[in-house]
């Protein structure tokens, strides 16, 4: 495995990192939005294995005390190789200042309590489908 990571958008098949969320169950959208979404990102990152991409995140923020991390995801033949642990050491390194708030797919809490997430008792939620996030389990 040759590892190579990618700090920006500027070679990214956005039709595979569409591809990927799906495989892996997580929300997705036509591939022109996710190049849009982490585009306007503050962090991004692209972990490739060769030429072939495995795993990516983002995070949205003010810069100042505030981030949002979206679209952690591993391609799922590559799990259990640390990459997942590898983007988000990205994402969070030079943001120790900013609280930040992820969403996380129900089941996968355990691997952000190892970066000291913890579940939030305020978090609120207003999705465009309501009712499928519902039936996921994000919200009641």
């Amino acid at each position: 495995m040759t590892i190579k990571i990618i700090k920006d958008c500027s070679a990214v098949n956005w039709d595979e990192v569409r591809l990927i969320l799906k495989s892996v169950g997580m929300g997705y959208y036509p591939s022109d939005f996710h190049k849009t979404a982490f585009e306007n990102s503050r962090e991004v990152i692209f972990i490739y294995d060769d030429k072939k991409l495995v795993a990516f995140g983002r995070m949205i923020s003010d810069g100042a005390y505030q981030g949002v991390i979206y679209d952690v995801a591993v391609r799922e033949e590559y799990q259990g190789r640390e990459l997942g642990r590898t983007v988000m050491e990205n994402l969070l390194f030079g943001n120790e200042k900013l609280n930040i708030i992820l969403y996380a797919t129900p089941g996968k809490e355990d691997f952000y309590r190892k970066f000291n997430f913890r579940s939030a008792e305020t978090a609120m939620a207003k999705f465009v489908n309501a009712e499928a996030m519902s039936l996921k389990g994000f919200t009641d």
